[in-house]
């Protein structure tokens, strides 16, 4: 994709429109909008098969620094399509692997930005809390509220909230269902940033423009350490973040990087 584009169709298939989500190219940043407006933005099949792969040729393009995935002023995405699944069993489930497609779009190498504005609930709120950095509306609404279905979270509910609020915030929110605000959300660790509802879509780009302009060499061992912080014990992960530490200075970057510091410039990424 070239610079400042919006399209409704998959690049790699231009012959095959968009039906679920529109995607933007704007400089470095790329920009996934959940687009079924009369459902809120409720993720069904067809929104996995078209958001997955555009998020991953996105990823696989160089000229793309950061990717945002966002929703509607109302919604973000107000949970999975209950009426696509309502009278699924469970052989068939398990032998399909329901949902674990989503977990595609947290194996990304490029920063990943989540960007809330009105709903995320169920599915909406695990897909919120796929990004490197979740940025929210002071309109924005989370919850988990699958267990007022009969059903408990699916796509990573249970373990990422856990671990972005603490098991007695997750264990209210998810066996209450309630929903919490932004500001319950930035304050429980689950938001990066609460943002001004007016002028929130441009304020999302700025930041993701900033990542953007980052080493993409540089951004990629950052967002792996960072991940390594869930995986592995304090010990082990310091030696993991020490030798990568260590192996970017073996790149064009960090040479560049120190000698634009030294000469009060700004740096000219080669991203290698």
């Amino acid at each position: 994709m070239t610079s400042n584009t919006q399209t409704s169709f998959d690049p790699a298939n231009p012959d095959k429109p968009y039906e679920t989500i529109q995607v933007a190219v704007e400089g470095a940043v790329a920009t996934i909008t959940l687009d079924r407006p009369k459902a809120l933005n409720a993720l069904n099949s067809q929104v996995l098969a078209e958001i997955v792969p555009a998020a991953e040729a996105l990823d696989a393009d160089p000229a793309i620094g950061a990717i945002v995935i966002t929703g509607s002023e109302k919604a973000f995405a107000a949970g999975a399509d209950i009426k696509e699944m309502k009278d699924e069993v469970y052989p068939e489930v398990a032998e399909k692997r329901l949902f674990a497609d989503w977990e595609k779009l947290a194996q990304l190498k490029t920063p990943l930005i989540t960007a809330v504005s009105g709903f995320a609930l169920g599915g909406g709120c695990e897909v919120a809390m796929l990004g490197d950095i979740l940025l929210a509306s002071e309109s924005a609404k989370f919850g988990q509220p699958e267990i007022t279905l009969g059903i408990i979270p699916g796509m990573g509910g249970t373990q990422r909230l856990t671990r972005a609020v603490g098991k007695y915030k997750a264990m209210d929110l998810i066996l209450t269902g309630r929903m919490m605000d932004a500001e319950e959300a930035e304050r429980s660790g689950l938001v990066s940033r609460v943002l001004p509802a007016e002028g929130f879509a441009e304020e999302v780009q700025k930041i993701a423009a900033k990542v953007a302009s980052m080493s993409q060499v540089a951004l990629a061992a950052a967002t792996e350490m960072v991940d390594e912080a869930y995986r592995s014990t304090l010990e082990d992960g310091v030696e993991a973040e020490r030798q990568q530490f260590w192996r970017l200075f073996d790149t064009a970057d960090q040479k560049e990087g120190m000698a634009a510091f030294a000469e009060k410039r700004k740096p000219e990424w080669q991203h290698r």
